[in-house]
């Protein structure tokens, strides 16, 4: 009786294991990471206005998850991974510049990290690199609505 539970139990998760793994295509993963850059950015923004007061950990925290997303951003764009995206058909045709942009947007997003916006003025500083960099990317490569 324990075993044909077991059994069960075991097949349901298989089952829900290969429903988060069918979820992971490359489209689902890129917009994951992007609302994660999008997240960081907003914390980033509301220090930077005032809204929210100077944090330093999540400064930390914002800044690296930027890093690390947008270094990792480029290789979710496998051929074949168009439909259902927000992303313009010119990643594909110039993919080298493509990653050229989330190059510049990672090693800002590093140099800011090494020198650590100490204040909302500095968080203010830092948002303009991160929103050029950002703009310049979207502006060619993403979709408009």
């Amino acid at each position: 009786m324990k075993f044909k539970g077991l059994a069960v139990a075991a097949t349901a998760l298989c089952l829900g294991f290969t429903g988060v793994v069918a979820q992971e295509t490359p489209v689902a993963k890129r917009e994951q990471m992007m609302k994660q850059i999008g997240g960081s950015l907003g914390a980033l923004s509301g220090i930077a206005k005032g809204e929210k007061p100077y944090d330093a950990e999540v400064v930390k925290t914002s800044l690296t998850t930027i890093s690390a997303n947008i270094k990792a951003f480029p290789d979710q764009f496998p051929e074949g991974s168009q439909e259902n995206s927000a992303a313009a058909p010119a990643i594909w045709e110039n993919n080298e510049d493509f990653r050229a942009k989330a190059a510049k947007l990672g090693s800002d997003a590093d140099a800011l990290l090494a020198a650590m916006p100490a204040d909302q003025a500095g968080v203010q500083k830092a948002m303009q690199t991160l929103g050029a960099s950002c703009g310049a990317c979207h502006q060619t490569y993403r979709l408009k609505k």
